[in-house]
């Protein structure tokens, strides 16, 4: 019943989130915001919305190693298997935004910042509010970097011919609402599986969580490379990972002190680290290619090779 009840969770997830990211693409159109930011911001937000739901209800109800796991868990997957798919199927193409001098730094430095702030064994408060105000930071930046001629898409007339406020702060609410009742009961049923099959609740949290509140960004990442728009997706994962590492484990945080356990947690960090290098290097020379990606999966594979063992033993 667990599982039934963890699989409809994650569709209200997933549904909620899909509500939210397209009312948001909606009014970013409306007002002409260009197509990068749009990705980086709010459809990024957008799609780390199950994350960010789920670990502050985790933290809520006192599992904080599911708040963390989950948000680590994400920043793997959305790099690996998101990004790895991405450049697998999309076709060639050459970049007008230049990802590494302004923006994959901002991929880098909230993991290089947790990880110091995690060396104590926990992310307290304190903590959790500089998370937060580095993510501010970003918003700041991307605004003014929009001002000194970021590229500006033509507005989808159709998009505005179509577009309503009432409809869209409407399909906002039910996609809240969603994304909150999934929640609850994505990071219940998940924790009673956890206790069912004697595994820990990091291990679930940062393979099976993680998957799920992954898939959102899966979706429209790989909607919008297969319509061309392939930097519409880049900056949705760079604005996902670095909206995880700062509000996600902000907002569960603030709720409550999250402790970490490095022996336990090493491997998951090393990777997301890992990963998070790989997408600088690979941005830096402009890797936007079937190698790169199938590069990415293998560190995937590598991942969940060493977590299903893990699981099957307990």
């Amino acid at each position: 019943m667990d599982f039934v009840i963890f699989t409809l969770a994650m569709a209200a997830l997933i549904f909620g989130a899909d509500f939210i990211v397209h009312q948001s693409e909606a009014i970013a159109v409306r007002f002409k915001i260009p197509e990068f930011i749009i990705g980086s911001t709010l459809i990024a937000l957008g799609t780390s919305l199950p994350e960010m739901a789920a670990s502050v209800a985790a933290s809520l109800n006192g599992k904080p190693e599911i708040a963390i796991a989950n948000a680590i868990g994400s920043n793997i997957i959305n790099i690996t298997l998101v990004l790895g798919i991405i450049f697998i199927i999309a076709k060639p193409f050459k970049s007008t935004h230049d990802f590494f001098a302004k923006d994959s730094i901002w991929a880098l430095l909230p993991i290089l910042t947790f990880l110091i702030m995690s060396i104590d064994g926990k992310i307290g408060k304190f903590d959790a509010i500089l998370l937060l105000i580095l993510m501010v930071a970003y918003l700041l930046f991307l605004v003014e970097d929009s001002k000194n001629g970021l590229i500006v898409e033509e507005i989808d007339e159709e998009i505005k011919s179509r577009f309503s406020w009432i409809k869209s702060i409407i399909l906002l609410l039910i996609g809240f609402l969603f994304v909150v009742v999934g929640a609850h009961f994505a990071v219940d049923s998940a924790s009673n599986i956890a206790h069912t099959f004697k595994v820990s609740e990091w291990v679930i949290s940062v393979v099976l969580i993680s998957f799920g509140t992954s898939l959102p960004e899966l979706v429209v990442s790989i909607s919008a490379a297969l319509k061309g728009k392939v930097e519409m997706a880049i900056g949705n994962i760079i604005g996902s990972n670095l909206a995880n590492t700062t509000i996600v484990i902000g907002m569960a945080g603030l709720v409550r002190e999250l402790p970490i356990s490095w022996s336990s947690t090493y491997f998951d960090l090393s990777v997301m680290t890992a990963a998070t290098v790989m997408l600088i290097y690979i941005t830096a020379n402009k890797l936007y290619s079937r190698p790169a990606g199938i590069a990415l999966m293998i560190l995937l594979a590598l991942f969940i090779e060493e977590k299903i063992p893990t699981t099957i033993v307990s």
